[in-house]
C-alpha cells in the first residue's frame, strides 16, 4: 500500500469545488496534528483556511497548496467518475489529482516521514492550504497572509503545489510569476441610425486608433527572469445587434501580464496617455491581479534543484511562465517562493489524472527539499 496515494485518493473522493473544502483539510490537520504540528483553522466568509506550524525557529519552511478544485463539467464525457479516485494503468484518475491534492498528498506524507527521521530538526515547518485558490481567491491564502502579518509571523521559504512539470516530473520549476493588471474600458458615444452618422458618434470608429496603439506598443524588454511584458484584448462588445444602428457604447477588456521592469502603476499611466492622445471619451477600471515576483537563485532553488536531480538524474530549468499562483500573495512578505508539482497537462481538463510514480517521487523530493534545508 502507498501512503502517497492513499492519502491522494481520499482527498479526490470529497467533492470541494471552490469553494467548498468537504473535510479535506481536517484530514490534512489530523495527520499533522499527531506529528507535533498545531493547527490554527482560519474561516473567511465562504472559505475554510488552515495554517498548520511545527517548531517556532527559522528558517520556516511552508508548503502551500490548495484542496478546491474546479468544476467537472459534463461528467459523462469523463472516462471514469471525477471523484471516484480511480487508479488505472498506473495513473490516479479525477478532479484534483494534478491540480493539486496529489501535491498535498506528497507534501504531507513527505513531512511525516521527515519528522519521523529527524524529531530535533531546526527551523520550523508549516503549511499553509485554502480552499479559494482556483475561485475569486478573496478569502483564501490573501487574507491568511494578511492575519500572520498582523501579528507578524513570517514565511521564510515556500513551496507551493501548483503542477509546474511540462514533460516529466520535476524539468521545471517556477521561481516566479508575472504580474497581472485587468482593464475595463467603456468608450463612450452616442447611438443612432447608420444613414445619420452625423447624429451619432460611433465609439468603434472613436476607439480603432488607440486599438491599434494599444496593440503595437512596447511595453519593456523583459530582463533576465521574465519575457517582456505582452497585452492581450480579450473582450470586445457593441452593438444592438441590429444592423442598422450604431453603438452607444464599445466595451473592452485587456489583460497584461507583465515583468518587473514595469508597475501596475506605470502601465495604467501608459494606457491613459495613449487614450489622450486619440481623443477617447471613456470610462476606465481596472482589476490588479497580482504582482510579478521572483526568487532568485539561492539556498533554495538549490534545494529544489539538488532534490529533484537527486531522483530524477536531471537538473530543473527554473521559469517564470505561466498564469498566477497563491504565490503572488506570499512572496511580497519577503519569503522566497517557487511552485512545483507533478505535469500540468491534464489539469482543468475532462480526465485529469497524474501518474502515481510521479506522486511517490514527488513526496521524495519534498523530503530531500526539507532535508536539505532543515537538517
Amino acid at each position: 500500500m502507498s501512503a502517497v496515494i492513499d492519502l491522494a485518493k481520499d482527498l479526490i473522493r470529497r467533492p470541494s469545488v471552490t469553494p467548498k473544502d468537504e473535510g479535506c483539510q481536517h484530514v490534512i490537520a489530523e495527520r499533522l496534528a499527531k506529528i507535533g504540528f498545531t493547527n490554527e483553522p482560519m474561516f473567511f466568509i465562504d472559505t475554510l483556511n488552515t495554517w498548520s506550524r511545527k517548531g517556532q525557529g527559522k528558517p520556516n519552511v511552508c508548503f502551500a497548496g490548495h484542496t478546491d478544485v474546479v468544476p467537472v463539467g459534463d461528467e459523462k464525457k469523463w472516462r471514469f467518475e471525477p471523484f471516484a479516485a480511480t487508479e488505472h494503468e498506473g495513473y490516479l484518475h479525477g478532479r484534483g489529482a494534478a491540480d493539486m491534492k496529489g501535491s498535498l498528498a506528497a507534501m504531507v506524507v513527505a513531512t511525516e516521514r521527515f519528522v519521523a527521521k529527524h524529531p530535533e530538526h531546526k527551523g520550523s515547518i508549516s503549511f499553509l492550504i485554502t480552499s479559494d485558490e482556483e475561485g475569486p481567491f478573496i478569502n483564501g491564502t490573501t487574507r491568511v497572509i494578511d492575519t500572520l502579518e498582523a501579528r507578524n509571523e513570517k514565511i521564510d521559504m515556500c513551496i507551493v503545489g501548483e503542477p509546474s512539470s511540462t514533460d516529466k516530473l520535476g524539468d521545471v520549476v517556477k521561481n516566479g510569476r508575472r504580474g497581472s493588471l485587468t482593464a475595463y474600458l467603456t468608450v463612450k458615444g452616442k447611438q443612432g441610425h447608420v444613414a445619420y452618422p452625423h447624429l451619432a458618434d460611433n465609439p468603434v470608429h472613436q476607439a480603432s486608433g488607440f486599438l491599434q496603439a494599444l496593440c503595437q506598443e512596447k511595453w519593456d524588454e523583459g530582463n533576465e527572469f521574465f519575457p517582456a511584458t505582452s497585452m492581450q484584448i480579450s473582450n470586445i462588445n457593441a452593438g444592438t445587434g441590429a444592423g442598422n444602428v450604431i453603438p452607444g457604447e464599445l466595451e473592452i477588456q485587456f489583460n497584461f501580464r507583465y515583468s518587473t521592469e514595469l508597475t501596475a502603476e506605470q502601465i495604467k499611466s501608459r494606457v491613459v496617455a495613449l487614450l489622450g492622445e486619440h481623443k477617447v471619451n471613456y470610462d476606465l477600471d481596472w482589476t490588479h491581479n497580482g504582482q510579478p515576483f521572483i526568487t532568485e537563485p539561492g539556498e533554495l532553488t538549490a534545494a529544489v534543484q539538488g532534490a529533484i536531480e537527486e531522483q530524477m538524474g536531471y537538473q530543473a530549468e527554473l521559469q517564470t511562465s505561466g498564469g498566477t499562483s497563491d504565490g503572488r500573495f506570499i512572496a511580497p512578505t519577503g519569503a522566497k517562493v517557487i511552485e512545483l508539482g507533478p505535469r500540468n497537462a491534464t489539469i482543468h481538463q475532462v480526465d485529469e489524472c497524474v501518474s502515481c510514480d510521479d506522486l511517490e517521487k514527488l513526496a521524495l523530493i519534498y523530503e530531500g527539499i526539507l532535508r536539505r534545508l532543515l537538517t
